[in-house]
């Protein structure tokens, strides 16, 4: 009751007239330019306050009662985030104990600060017994700072010296928790630099590595314990060493199996991924297969994981030459109600699949009845034919790989002079805009379209195409889920698929 009395004191004194957050009854007033607003913003209707203000107002985004209302719209935004539900079926215990200690510790803070000493020192060891079984040091720390200096301030002094304990035991594990941190955050900051601009983090990241170790057998802490398997994991795809990379995965996923206290769905979700970029990068159908059908279980359907995850699947699939499998993943995936939610460039992404799908039903269907049966029936290819494809900047290789699949048609149906255009519209964006080091793959592939287009589109006229290939051989595929490392059939393959469909029929390979 004595707690009781100290909040009411000062909830009395300072509390607000109305709490405005956003919850399912306040949603249901759709007069209210609140709830235009939080509609129009999750229907992904504004790019930019120009259009919001346009959208409410009629006015520019300048306009004071925009402003006023933006201003009000974010405050109310943040107030709701007090009261989010955490305990939703798909959110771990872990997740779920870290959000609740820390909201209890505004509490905590706000309730220091109004000089209810009694009531915070309650609600710390509350929290503190919560962040022990999780071992949240960063918690533990804080509320045994706050229990310490209670216990002090009350003559406890065995109480003292318990939190004192927790506090000097645990500022150690914090540490080494913030800089198992850095060294991960380091490998992520370089790990998506263009494969030769990431030489200095290749040379660095065996040090990491062993720092993360040691850390490890000193400090029991899951924090350091993820960030070892994870830079680990960074490691050996570094090198390309996939079967190396498949053994840290699985020892991180028992890991988790054997420690459900700390289970948390984004690492282990983590982890699932990058098991199957290995089978693609290993052409493993058959491993990646099972493993796809398993981690699927873990996700919501529909989650952004779920279609990043199924991505992979479809790319192994036609990587491997399992085709019909592919078309039945492509049409899961978009097939989903979900998948009109997911941004643009990402169903973009998911539609140039689609029309590779439907060239290689063409090209191959005839040796494979069930496969042409899969045909889309809405697929206009003389549309896609006569489209002049133009993406904007920062989705050039979508143009790309578009141009290249209506040379792929047009292959087929002999059109020359239309593949002759392509590859030289190609062959600009090769000499002019694409960077060496960041389209390598891709440069190498068009110079051996343009040896094509020499050779009068007979193979066995070719010249001066080893070295492009060689190239292509030197420097594998390689793909970290950046649109730059995109290639929905890896470009040798695609270029000895070509070759193969200029043959006369009856030549031998």
């Amino acid at each position: 009751m004595k707690n009781l009395i100290e909040i009411s004191k000062i909830v009395t004194k300072k509390k607000v007239r109305k709490i405005e957050i956003f919850d399912d009854h306040s949603l249901k007033h759709k007069n209210s330019k609140f709830n235009e607003f939080y509609e129009a913003l999750m229907a992904g209707k504004f790019k930019n306050d120009r259009d919001a203000a346009n959208f409410l107002y009629g006015c520019s985004p300048t306009d004071d009662k925009y402003r006023q209302l933006k201003s009000r719209f974010r405050k109310r935004l943040l107030n709701t985030l007090f009261f989010l539900d955490v305990n939703l079926p798909a959110t771990s215990s872990y997740d779920r104990a870290y959000f609740s200690c820390n909201k209890d510790w505004t509490l905590v803070k706000i309730l220091l600060s109004n000089h209810a000493d009694n009531t915070a020192a309650a609600l710390a060891r509350q929290i503190l017994t919560t962040a022990l079984k999780f071992k949240f040091a960063d918690v533990i720390v804080n509320c045994s700072r706050i229990l310490r200096r209670y216990a002090a301030n009350t003559g406890d002094e065995k109480g003292y010296e318990v939190y004192d304990q927790y506090s000097k035991q645990f500022q150690n594990v914090l540490d080494a928790e913030i800089r198992s941190e850095e060294l991960y955050q380091r490998v992520i900051m370089n790990y998506h630099k263009p494969i030769g601009k990431a030489s200095e983090l290749t040379e660095r990241i065996d040090t990491y590595c062993d720092a993360l170790v040691g850390l490890s057998e000193i400090y029991d802490s899951p924090i350091v314990i993820y960030n070892m398997y994870l830079v680990w994991t960074y490691r050996y795809e570094m090198l390309h060493d996939y079967s190396a990379m498949l053994e840290v995965c699985n020892k991180a996923e028992n890991y988790i199996g054997e420690n459900p206290t700390y289970y948390q769905d984004e690492k282990l979700a983590t982890f699932q991924m990058k098991k199957m970029s290995a089978y693609l990068h290993l052409q493993d159908w058959r491993n990646g297969k099972i493993n796809a059908e398993k981690c699927l279980q873990s996700f919501p359907e529909g989650s952004e994981t779920w279609f990043v995850f199924m991505e992979y699947y479809l790319l192994l699939a036609i990587h491997t030459g399992n085709f019909i499998n592919a078309v039945a993943i492509h049409h899961r995936a978009t097939n989903l109600s979900k998948f009109k939610k997911l941004p643009a460039k990402v169903r973009e992404k998911w539609n140039i699949y689609d029309i590779y799908l439907n060239y290689i039903i063409e090209s191959v269907g005839e040796s494979n009845p069930v496969l042409q049966t899969h045909k889309r029936k809405n697929f206009r290819l003389s549309r896609f034919l006569n489209d002049p494809i133009l993406y904007p900047k920062d989705q050039r290789i979508f143009t790309i790989h578009l141009v290249i699949a209506q040379i792929l048609f047009f292959i087929e149906k002999k059109s020359f002079n239309a593949v002759s255009e392509r590859v030289d519209r190609l062959k600009s964006y090769a000499n002019r805009q694409l960077k060496k080091e960041d389209y390598f793959r891709l440069i190498q592939f068009i110079r051996l379209l343009q040896q094509l287009v020499k050779a009068d589109y007979q193979p066995e006229n070719l010249s001066n195409t080893q070295k492009y290939y060689d190239r292509l051989v030197e420097q594998p595929f390689f793909y970290r889920g950046l649109i730059t490392e995109l290639e929905i059939i890896p470009f040798e393959k695609l270029w000895n698929h070509i070759l193969k469909r200029l043959k006369p029929v009856g030549v031998m390979n």
